[in-house]
């Protein structure tokens, strides 16, 4: 201290607010590590790093081969020095690994094509009954169908089906694919598929494929939306408005249905959130229009 300087240097000059025993700096649990838990003093080397009810717990094996699990973070000393642990390089790695496998399928686990553009539409189509069943189509394999060439045609329904494919002309270079709503024994659908199917002529051009529920919203796997499974709607109710009734959501206008339907196929990511009869049948239909040569 300078004989002008009455109290010393500036006390809040530095790191003034830096702990006693340094900042925490981010550490990898790798295995073996020897860490002390600063809150309980279990000192112990790190077994295994998991994740665990939402978080990710490193396990810390004492010298007397006690192990205790603690919340990956702050919190540890090495060395009398204060880390943060991070989940290991190992880990790091193969979680960076699993993104860019994710990153290279497309929502129907597709080998995703980098740089393809979308190619001149071909001659054949898979047409749907709505246009629900076309976003949810669109949502998933759209990737794969402009890779292909293939577009989706709505259809409106499917009453008038043998007229669709008249007019649709089937023929070599030209097949069709039909997707169909509630396609089960006894129905009407399956009626009119019947009749569709026996048209001359067509078998080797057209297959009318459909799945089971009452509509395309069904397909989409009840968990999405916090379910066991889908509700069953009282016959002489709208089973759209009942649907939305169950969840709570508006149902009056058709503009509220609209903005249920974004709200269910927003928690469609991929093909997994998609009961599995429906891919099948799309899965199919998509071979059948696309097939070398067809």
């Amino acid at each position: 201290m300078s004989p002008n300087d009455r109290y010393g240097s500036d006390v809040l000059s530095g790191d003034w607010r830096a702990p006693r025993r340094g900042r925490s700096t981010p550490t990898p649990a790798e295995p073996d590590l020897v860490v002390e838990e600063v809150e309980t003093g279990w000192v112990g080397a790190v077994v295994r790093v998991e994740k665990a009810g939402g978080m990710h717990v490193v396990h810390l094996e004492d010298r007397r081969g006690r192990t205790k699990a603690f919340p990956l973070g702050p919190g540890f000393l090495v060395d009398g020095a204060p880390v943060t642990l991070t989940p290991p390089k190992a880990a790091a790695g193969a979680a960076l690994a699993e993104a860019r496998r994710a990153a290279s399928r497309t929502a129907s686990g597709s080998v995703a094509v980098e740089g393809a553009r979308a190619r001149v539409a071909s001659g054949s189509r898979i047409y749907v009954e709505g246009r629900h069943d076309a976003e949810l189509v669109e949502k998933v394999w759209g990737d794969d169908l402009r890779v292909e060439g293939v577009v989706v045609e709505l259809m409106d329904g499917v009453d008038d089906l043998a007229g669709i494919i008249a007019e649709f002309q089937p023929g070599p270079g030209r097949r069709m694919g039909v997707l169909v709503d509630h396609l089960v024994p006894g129905t009407k659908e399956a009626r009119i598929v019947e009749q569709a199917r026996a048209l001359p002529g067509i078998s080797q051009h057209v297959k009318v494929l459909g799945h089971p529920y009452v509509d395309v919203w069904q397909s989409v796997r009840p968990e999405r939306l916090g379910w066991q499974q889908w509700p069953v709607i009282p016959r002489g109710t709208s089973w759209k408005h009942g649907i939305c009734a169950e969840l709570g959501w508006a149902h009056s206008s058709q503009a509220d249905i609209a903005q249920a339907w974004k709200r269910i196929l927003g928690t469609v990511r991929s093909y997994a959130d998609l009961e599995p009869t429906l891919l099948a049948s799309v899965e199919e239909l998509i071979d059948f229009v696309t097939e070398p040569g067809a």
